[in-house]
């Protein structure tokens, strides 16, 4: 050990034990001494003291033939600072005082009389699980800032809406219901909610409904026994038991038959089931999270989906915007999705030109997110220079501009646009691609554009290309 190494604890009954082991460990860490459990209960209750290492006798007044005492205060100390590494000590020659120890949560057990070099061992020992215990904590919870922000890209006021929600109902075992629109990451969410939860260290298990046949929906989530039906050669877990102690993620809740509400309705209730063909009742700890893209309210008042169902599945809400309510996030999700295509593909620095940012802010994006990271991926491989411009996108995604419309007229938004930096911006780009596409032959590129080559020598001068 080093100094200033931690925080110890010594409790003991014996002054002059307390202050050899105090003045032993002194030169390596912050001591405390308390010479019994209400001593050490208030040295711990008011907060002033945070012990990496308790070293705890286990025989103590006002029962000193018993291990009562000891026991107690491992037991108050795991309550008060569950974080802090317990060792026992007894000078008692029968071996139950260490067993009992341990079974009380005790890290280690010391036999007196006190061998200096063999407790530094011990403690040392303890202080190294303390650091371990801390650093892997500190890493948890850097995974989890991790996933919030590099998960969720964007600064909008509908997404910091989103993100809040989160923050706020992520520790809760509340069952949530994500809507939104194909494409706006309501998995992505869900995995969120899950990673900032306290059963982070468990399972999540993630099942799109709208993918099992009908008469396979009870079989995949509550699993069946050898023998149930027809196929079932095997025993089989499901999903509701596959994620006992985590979380259960249920994508398109929405098409769902009436017998899988019916039945899921009574699981949420009772947290218990059969598997098919079974008859021992299986009881799970799960949080359920569901997700849909159907306007469920209305499936309800249409007898599509069970009301009592929505209820209880909709313990809290979290409606997703769709990528064109936040406009203002598209560049920093265009930067995002372009590095990773680069990274996947093929390592070539890539960055898109004025013209072709503005050209993907425009766009409507009816897939939302994921049609946003697909087009960028085809970008990035399709396109020939480092510069992606406009004429590289797709046409429905230029078509999305001022001025372009579905019959290939011209459609004037209604807030206006400036013609002329409008027009000069566009021409600058789409020569550029003309002579990327030709090489950087001039003559080839004003062939692609259909004019003459004193024309195109003419617009080069002009945009200095």
């Amino acid at each position: 050990m080093t100094a200033g190494s931690g925080a110890l604890l010594i409790v003991d009954d014996d002054p002059e034990l307390r202050r050899q082991i105090s003045l032993f460990f002194r030169r390596h860490c912050e001591v405390e001494t308390a010479s019994g459990r209400e001593e050490a209960r208030r040295l711990l209750a008011n907060g002033a003291f945070d012990p990496d290492v308790a070293l705890v006798d286990m025989h103590l007044p006002p029962h000193l033939d018993s291990v009562e005492e000891g026991i107690g205060i491992l037991q108050e100390i795991a309550a008060l600072r569950p974080r802090t590494v317990r060792i026992a000590m007894s000078g008692d020659p029968e071996r139950s005082a260490g067993f009992h120890a341990v079974a009380a949560g005790a890290y280690d057990f010391f036999a007196k009389p006190i061998d200096t070099r063999e407790l530094e061992i011990i403690v040392r020992r303890a202080f190294e699980r303390r650091r371990l215990a801390d650093e892997i904590q500190r890493q948890r919870e850097d995974h989890g800032r991790r996933h919030r922000f590099d998960s969720f890209i964007g600064e909008s006021a509908a997404m910091q809406r989103v993100l809040a929600t989160i923050s706020k109902v992520a520790e809760s075992n509340a069952s949530v219901l994500i809507q939104g629109e194909s494409g706006t990451g309501k998995e992505l969410v869900a995995r969120a909610l899950h990673a900032h939860s306290k059963r982070a260290d468990g399972p999540f298990v993630a099942v799109n409904c709208s993918a099992i046949p009908d008469a396979l929906v009870e079989s995949e989530l509550f699993g069946h026994e050898k023998g149930s039906f027809t196929g079932a050669i095997d025993r089989r877990v499901g999903r509701f038991e596959q994620a006992d102690g985590g979380t259960l993620f249920l994508d398109e809740l929405g098409t769902l038959n009436a017998a899988a509400q019916a039945k899921l309705l009574r699981v949420l209730e009772t947290r218990a089931f059969e598997r098919v063909g079974g008859k021992e009742s299986i009881q799970v700890d799960i949080r359920v999270i569901a997700a849909t893209n159907q306007d469920l309210d209305r499936d309800t008042s249409e007898g599509k989906f069970r009301e009592d169902l929505l209820y209880r599945i909709r313990v809290v809400s979290l409606v997703l915007p769709p990528l064109r309510e936040r406009r203002e996030d598209i560049p920093a999700l265009v930067a995002h999705y372009l590095a990773l295509a680069v990274k996947d593909h093929d390592g070539r620095g890539r960055r898109l030109s004025p013209a072709a940012l503005e050209a993907l802010i425009a766009h409507r994006w009816k897939g939302n997110v994921r049609e946003l990271r697909h087009v960028i991926e085809s970008l990035v491989l399709l396109a020939d220079g480092e510069t992606i411009e406009l004429a590289d996108l797709p046409p429905q995604v230029v078509s999305a501009l001022p001025g372009a419309s579905r019959d290939g007229g011209l459609a004037i938004p209604e807030e206006g646009f400036r013609l002329e930096e409008y027009l000069a911006r566009h021409e600058r780009d789409l020569l550029r691609g003309a002579l990327q596409k030709a090489g950087g032959v001039k003559t080839q590129a004003a062939r692609l554009l259909g004019v003459n080559k004193d024309r195109m020598k003419y617009l080069c001068r002009k945009h200095e290309l």
